[in-house]
């Protein structure tokens, strides 16, 4: 696990859910210690931007082989299903998936074991440590579907897209790179859109409502956006695109 400092973000998120199962904690036991992002230690220090860390930074094709032409990144992959459709059907694609919760993870590390998935490559805690630590206009394609909503008005700053982390995922983007959100909760979809469209960095790609209440070609359903669609909660997409 990647080490703490006095000043990371505070993280209010779960970390660990029901016992895992043999099949699961044998994936993460084995998995794991194989496509865990490790940083230097030189980039270990207190968050970018604070004294003595000024300009430390990795490129995140030094976490994959060369065979690698870019790199695209999930930020909280709950099961990890999208990340490995993903990962499967672009396979020179390299893929960073953030996630601290310990049985999304496992999931995920037993599926890549199943499938003999080699371009994956897992944060397993918050992602804001990792993205203070790499490079600019380096990540092709950033995805962050159905995150928490905290739905609660007092909870509204503990929602991931924030004015500070959208100036973030900005810098990490590539010109005109994709920046994917998607929720079945209306209030955090609709702060998403907001907090987003008048950012001022990214360009709203919806015409038309079609293009927002529909599933992109590449992207597959999850078994959250089928309870939410059964429960009368069909999920959002919002598309946007780094200017």
């Amino acid at each position: 696990m990647s080490q703490s400092s006095s000043a990371e973000p505070k993280f209010y998120g779960r970390r660990k859910g029901k016992t895992l199962r043999n099949r699961r904690l044998n994936a993460f036991e084995d998995v794991l210690p194989e496509i865990e992002i490790h940083l230097p230690s030189s980039s270990l220090s207190p968050l970018r931007g604070t004294e003595g860390d000024e300009g430390v930074s990795v490129p995140p094709t030094s976490f994959f082989p060369p065979s690698v032409k870019e790199v695209w990144m999930e930020i909280g992959f709950g099961d990890g299903k999208h990340l490995l459709h993903q990962a499967l059907n672009n396979p020179d694609i390299g893929f960073i998936g953030c996630e601290p919760f310990i049985n999304g993870i496992a999931a995920l590390c037993a599926d890549i074991k199943d499938n003999n998935v080699k371009n994956i490559r897992i944060w397993p805690d918050d992602a804001r440590l990792l993205m203070s630590r790499i490079n600019g206009a380096s990540i092709g394609k950033l995805f962050l579907l159905n995150s928490d909503p905290w739905p609660k008005k007092k909870h509204a700053k503990r929602r991931f897209v924030q004015q500070e982390t959208l100036d973030e995922i900005h810098r990490l983007l590539k010109q005109n790179a994709l920046f994917r959100m998607s929720s079945d909760h209306p209030v955090l979809a609709a702060w998403q859109l907001e907090k987003a469209y008048f950012h001022g960095g990214f360009a709203w790609q919806a015409e038309c409502a079609a293009d927002w209440l529909s599933r992109p070609a590449d992207l597959p359903e999850t078994r959250y956006q089928q309870k939410g669609a059964t429960q009368g909660r069909p999920t959002v997409f919002l598309d946007f695109r780094k200017v």
